[in-house]
């Protein structure tokens, strides 16, 4: 880590959480984060559902909410980033303090609400992006919504021809009843819309799902079979949770999606359990508390085609991602893999 970024970061750590967010979108914007770009082997290329990726690191939703800070975000490392969630209207989202550090547990709580700009402000920023590097939208609905899954087919609508992939956020536990949606009934209906509204768009973006860690055996199986026979191209594997199991930190009774280190081994788990269901079928991208090459490494085995990461660069700042990067590089080396391809999945029967 250079200097200047373990100044920023043990300054932005010492203020408002939400301060300190907006001050990494200042600084990436400022030119004030360095980066190159991502880095790449042949081991780590690789394509998740048609798109080429130079590494399979990619940066969570909910970090870069307004699609504000796009061309500097793609130099930090990643091989793909989400930015949104967007919805159709604007909204302020839940009153603050809406976000929270628990730095003794290396994770966060939020329960912003998806606040951001709307799909029109959104869009028009997507159509500035940078004309290389993979760019995807994640699709919200309207807190005061009369028929939510008509919002998602909006959103994707207005702001599909301006990115690569698009995701159907329905694991937010931040919005009353948004979580409903992941029944099989309800998940159905609304992927069969979105997914008729992208096969509309002038080019045929990917279309992903993204799920809870708070499911049952029974709910993975619902979603499975949904995602199979909407032929959904990949399914992200977990959002935050709403579990507080082992916390210690002062924070850990608020309210809102719990993310970080907690996360990972509940969000390893039901990420293989995908894995179990859906085979080769529909690939996975794994989420939750990854924080080094190694955890990296193991949600790949788990049966992970590609990675999301954000909680993790609050307490090792962008240059994390590159780290990582060169340590899954290393790992894949070791253990003689040619491609990380090689890899996915080949621990998953430990999570039966």
């Amino acid at each position: 880590m250079r200097l200047i970024e373990h100044i920023g970061l043990a300054a932005a750590n010492r203020m408002d959480p939400e301060l300190g967010h907006k001050l990494a979108i200042k600084s990436l914007n400022m030119g004030l984060v360095g980066g190159k770009g991502p880095y790449t082997s042949p081991r780590l290329r690789c394509t998740l559902a048609g798109l080429d990726l130079p590494n399979p690191i990619g940066l969570a939703a909910g970090f870069d909410k307004n699609a504000q800070a796009i061309a500097p975000l793609l130099k930090t490392g990643f091989g793909f980033i989400e930015v949104g969630a967007a919805t159709p209207e604007p909204q302020d989202g839940n009153p603050k303090p809406r976000l929270f550090r628990l730095k003794e547990d290396r994770a966060s709580i939020n329960r912003f609400g998806f606040n951001n700009d709307g799909m029109q402000v959104i869009a028009d920023r997507l159509s500035r992006r940078p004309k290389t590097g993979i760019v995807g939208l994640n699709l919200g609905a309207n807190k005061t919504s009369s028929h939510r899954a008509i919002d998602y087919v909006k959103v994707l609508e207005h702001c599909g021809p301006f990115v690569d992939f698009a995701t159907i956020n329905v694991s937010s536990p931040n919005t009353e009843k948004l979580r409903d949606l992941q029944g099989r009934s309800a998940l159905t209906a609304l992927v069969a819309g979105v997914m008729e509204t992208r096969d509309q768009l002038d080019i045929k973006i990917p279309i992903f799902l993204k799920v809870a860690p708070d499911l049952t055996p029974a709910d993975i199986e619902d979603i499975s079979y949904v995602a199979r026979m909407s032929r959904i191209d990949a399914v992200i594997a977990t959002n935050t949770t709403i579990t507080r199991d082992g916390l210690i930190s002062g924070h850990a009774d608020k309210t809102g999606g719990l993310s970080g280190a907690p996360l990972f081994e509940m969000s390893t788990r039901v990420l293989a359990q995908f894995s179990n269901q859906l085979g080769d079928e529909v690939p996975l991208i794994g989420v939750g508390g990854i924080a080094t090459a190694e955890q990296a490494y193991t949600k790949i085995k788990a049966g992970a085609s590609a990675l999301q990461l954000y909680t993790a660069l609050v307490y090792g700042g962008f240059s994390l991602v590159n780290r990582i990067a060169r340590g899954l590089d290393q790992l894949l080396v070791q253990d003689g893999f040619s491609n990380i391809s090689e890899a996915v999945g080949i621990e998953k029967e430990k999570y039966r």
